[in-house]
């Protein structure tokens, strides 16, 4: 070993505080991997401290386990690290960031209240969950799902109902195929307003036939890196809703370097947040080559990409099959990753490559995901919504 590896290895030890010695000693600024390898060893270890202003201080609790960097960053090491010390670093992070006792203590999980935060910790853990914990943490993930399902079910429906044109009705009944405008627009003169409900005197159903005439397929290709934790469950309920609705043929593709499709879970959104793979590298032109493969007729198909745009792979290549989809006639969205709720994380560069192809870039809040799917539904021009800020809901 080296000189200059041994300075680079001790530099990674003991932190960002020791970078003005290092350099005295000949050991460049950390670039790249290795400035990738500090951040997440320092969001573990928490080696800054927790006070304003201080520059010095021994490692050591600090930031708490909801941090939305160091969910981040546990994803990542597994690109950055050998197996062996992805483990141990993973074991760290539940030693040190204040996790071990909600593990090995799973019943505590049943007196928190549902935070968005802590779901994604326990999902990029999830190797580290002792079995007999598991369904605890399974529960507690089950209740965060059902709140945003409960937020956003009723509102994605109507948005696939208004969305598609389906004017032909049936006599025959099925909720699936339920036409909520007309129902409500007919049943308006039926008020009743000592029960604030509408009373509708018939309920109008789309025929079947015209259903599967007018049916649209929706791709949701989702990177599962270690940044995306919190849109990967929002994208959970999301599939799951859709791809209930006879009106849509839904397909989930999860991917890292590698690719996985998981359209064979979307019955149970927590079975389906369950199959994705926290952390990892990210290989999106890998992905859309994939999804190439599910497009049957362009002009009827949605692609929803839902990245941070960070892409590790071939970038020349990622923006060649986001062209070639456009070019066909798919109606490609990318949906840019949020955290807390809908702050906007993602490479600003490759944002603006993107959306330099006539792909609109939204950073979108995910109660107005239902007003986008209605105007990508609808072929309504979406970069007028990429003006409306969509990462914060409207005030009324």
């Amino acid at each position: 070993m080296d000189d200059a590896t041994r300075l680079l290895r001790w530099r990674l030890i003991l932190g960002p505080e020791s970078r003005q010695s290092f350099e005295g000693m000949g050991c460049c600024a950390l670039q790249g991997e290795a400035d990738l390898m500090d951040q997440a060893l320092d969001a573990i270890y928490q080696r800054r401290p927790a006070s304003a202003g201080s520059t010095s201080g021994a490692r050591g609790a600090g930031r708490g386990m909801s941090s939305p960097r160091l969910v981040r960053w546990l994803g990542d090491i597994r690109s950055l690290f050998s197996r062996d010390l992805v483990t141990i670093l993973q074991e760290d992070a539940v030693e040190r960031c204040g996790l071990k006792q909600l593990l090995l203590e799973p019943e505590l999980l049943d007196n928190l209240e549902p935070d968005m935060g802590l779901a994604s910790t326990l999902l990029t853990l999830m190797e580290q969950v002792p079995e007999h914990s598991k369904e605890n943490v399974r529960n507690f993930i089950r209740r965060i799902v059902e709140e945003i399902n409960r937020l956003l079910a009723d509102d994605l429906r109507r948005a696939v109902t208004a969305g598609l044109d389906r004017r032909q009705h049936s006599p025959i009944p099925s909720a699936a195929a339920l036409d909520y405008r007309t129902t409500i627009a007919r049943g308006l003169k039926n008020y009743q307003p000592e029960l604030g409900v509408i009373v509708p005197e018939r309920f109008y159903f789309f025929a079947r036939n015209h259903i599967a005439a007018h049916r649209r397929t929706i791709i949701l290709d989702i990177d599962q890196s270690g940044s995306m934790s919190e849109s990967i469950i929002y994208a959970s309920v999301v599939a799951c809703v859709l791809a209930s609705m006879a009106a849509l043929k839904t397909h989930v593709v999860a991917f890292d370097t590698s690719v996985v499709d998981l359209t064979e879970r979307c019955e149970d959104p927590v079975d389906l947040l369950f199959g994705f793979q926290l952390g990892g590298g990210t290989d999106i032109e890998r992905s859309l080559a994939y999804c190439g493969q599910l497009v049957e007729q362009p002009s009827r198909t949605l692609l929803f990409l839902i990245s941070d745009l960070d892409e590790g792979g071939n970038q020349a290549g990622m923006l060649r099959r986001l062209e070639e989809f456009r070019r066909s006639g798919v109606t490609v969205v990318s949906l840019l990753a949020v955290t807390n709720g809908g702050t906007p994380y993602y490479n600003a560069n490759m944002a603006k490559r993107v959306a330099a192809l006539g792909i609109p870039c939204l950073a979108c809040h995910p109660e107005r995901l239902p007003q986008l799917l209605e105007a990508a539904l609808r072929g309504r021009d979406l970069s007028a919504l990429a003006g409306e800020k969509m990462t914060s809901p409207k005030q009324g």
